[in-house]
């Protein structure tokens, strides 16, 4: 029977070379983070189910990977009659990285500072249909601000994120923004009923991937009524293009909503005010869109919410928004927060397909060789001493492989040098130093080894 060795559908393996580039993107965003002062988090990778459970609406409740209880645990569940599945686990795998930020928030307010900025890069896990671009297993690369309602927490984590894409050689992004109480003040105008606002604001989050003409459609099957979604559709569905009629899209709202909202309107004042200050920094300056129609399906976002477009790029690279209510949740009185996730597998498969990625080096500098297994002893010493002199060395393993397909297997391996210490060199007292591209050989003490090969590889001498 033959085995599949392929992994689970939605994860990936990453190779040596797939780990150098997803460590030069991290490098990049955790630079880029760090400079606006943020520190860094880490969680485990599962959570308790009740931790998780109730804070990403329906649609997400159902991506949640649960983890079945285990021993008497499970025994005592498999006894009921009959057994609700759900009951049958206890635990569930890290569904985005802000939930755990709250528990943590919760867990060590007396440690943590008034004002807690973090950044967070970790894996998260989602039971999602897999397709390009999209995984079960994904990393993310959150930033967040919790302690404050000033607009300075959502300027950071929008500058900090405009940073990295900037250090990572982006040049044509934007970034949209809206706010769940413009939002609100929307499905108010429209004369939608309060309990049909999550619904209607789920559908209308599917704009750019259904479509007008299919959001329109959900929003039927939902139950919201047609006279309402006529009131929407001006608002809602307009394509227009540009970053630089933020104020009169504003104003448009504002019209479409005035004196029917107060929540609306109190939504529209502080993206007026965010827009205006995002626009007078370098980073973000004529990158910012207003757009009406941003929803971001998550439930626990409570005030301005953020996408960032790349040009090109069907979908988001990121989001995120604020969420004062979130971390009451676990500590039982209201917290501000605000925060964005740039979604790490997205990034790297952009920046693969269009060339953006520099080479990155996986070879060592110098392969020692194996001339005789009786010297051995040598080459672990010259490799330990180009160690110790900071270039990476590795040693051929095999014993009595002929020369020819070692220096094979060295060029193979992308690696420049080869040294080695045979009898001869023994007897002289030298180490043979060769350059494989040029087939340049020079043979010298092994006291100048380490120098030799910081000239050949163009390096200052240690």
């Amino acid at each position: 029977m033959s085995t599949n060795n392929a992994p689970p559908a939605g994860t990936r393996d990453f190779l040596p070379e797939d780990v150098r580039r997803r460590d030069f993107v991290v490098a990049k965003i955790r630079a880029a983070y760090e400079r606006f002062g943020f520190a860094p988090l880490e969680t485990p990778s599962f959570e308790r189910v009740e931790t998780l459970s109730g804070k990403y609406g329906d649609e997400g409740e159902q991506l949640i990977f649960r983890v079945q209880k285990r021993g008497e645990k499970l025994t005592e569940e498999l006894r009921k009659s009959p057994v609700d599945p759900k009951q049958l686990a206890d635990l569930a795998l890290r569904y985005d990285l802000t939930v755990p930020l709250s528990r943590v928030v919760a867990q060590y307010q007396g440690k943590l500072p008034k004002f807690f900025k973090r950044y967070q890069i970790q894996p998260v896990w989602r039971a999602d249909r897999p397709q390009k671009g999209r995984f079960r297993e994904f990393w993310q690369c959150d930033v967040d601000y919790v302690g404050t309602t000033s607009l300075v927490a959502e300027m950071e984590v929008m500058q900090a994120v405009g940073d990295a894409l900037a250090a990572l050689a982006f040049d044509r992004f934007t970034m949209r923004v809206n706010d769940r109480r413009v939002l609100t003040g929307i499905m108010e105008a429209a004369g939608i009923a309060p309990a049909q606002h999550e619904l209607a604001i789920v559908g209308v989050d599917k704009l750019d991937k259904i479509g007008p003409d299919g959001v329109r459609k959900e929003l039927v099957e939902r139950g919201i009524a047609s006279g309402s979604i006529d009131v929407l559709a001006p608002i809602l569905f307009a394509s227009e293009g540009g970053v630089s009629g933020n104020a009169a899209r504003l104003d448009a709202v504002a019209h479409a909503v005035e004196n029917k909202s107060a929540t609306g309107a109190a939504g529209l004042a502080t993206l007026r005010e965010l827009t205006a200050l995002l626009d007078s920094v370098g980073g973000l300056a004529g990158r910012v869109l207003f757009d009406p129609s941003l929803a971001r399906g998550l439930s626990y976002y409570t005030g301005p919410i953020f996408e960032l477009a790349v040009d090109g790029l069907a979908g988001s690279m990121g989001g995120g928004g604020r969420y004062d209510a979130l971390v009451g949740m676990f500590l039982g009185r209201p917290i501000p927060a605000v925060g964005f996730s740039l979604g790490l597998e997205r990034i790297l498969v952009v920046m693969e397909e269009r060339g953006m990625l520099p080479s990155l080096d996986v070879a060592s500098d110098v392969m020692v060789l194996q001339m005789d297994k009786k010297l051995l002893a040598r080459a672990v010493d010259l490799a330990d001493r180009l160690r110790r002199a900071g270039f990476r060395a590795e040693i051929y393993p095999e014993a009595g492989a002929k020369l020819g397909a070692q220096f094979q297997y060295a060029d193979s391996r992308k690696v420049p040098l080869v040294a080695f210490i045979g009898d001869r060199e023994v007897e002289v007292g030298t180490v043979a130093i060769k350059h494989l591209a040029s087939g340049k050989q020079d043979l010298v003490s092994l006291e100048q080894a380490a120098a030799h090969v910081a000239s050949l590889l163009g390096r200052p001498t240690p």
